[in-house]
């Protein structure tokens, strides 16, 4: 057993893909047209990390109660984590590439810790080994 999808809702699907596979360099596995339940247009667009592993579902808001929750997922906490093999030199990357990072990197008991924000405006740890 294996957790294959979280969603986040995002305003837009074609900005939403150009942050996570453009600034994350997350790789687009999926991107069809679809129906919502009651027949209407919308997209079924899914991303993962390079390698697999848990993916992402980018469903655009439909509605209000959808749009309200639009970077609000998790209420203002960290809610997504993101492990790299090198915390700093992924931090320079994504920040070359346009990422908010709303604090420079710092090293805790568990790793090597910075806190970006995504494109509909979540807060992610971006993760990394502690330093040897």
């Amino acid at each position: 057993m294996r957790l294959d999808l979280a969603t986040v809702v995002v305003e837009d699907y074609d900005e939403a893909i150009d942050f996570f596979v453009g600034a994350l360099g997350f790789d687009l596995v999926e991107d069809a047209p679809s129906l919502t339940n009651d027949g209407r247009p919308k997209r079924w667009v899914v991303v993962r990390p390079p390698g697999g592993g848990t993916g992402l579902l980018l469903a655009r808001a439909d509605g209000a109660d959808q749009t309200a929750v639009v970077g609000n997922q998790v209420a203002g906490r960290v809610g997504f984590f993101l492990r790299v093999d090198d915390a700093d030199a992924t931090h320079a990357r994504m920040t070359a590439a346009g990422v908010r990072f709303v604090a420079p990197p710092r090293t805790e008991p568990y790793g090597r810790v910075a806190v970006f924000v995504d494109i509909a405006g979540n807060r992610w740890d971006l993760l990394g080994p502690v330093p040897v």
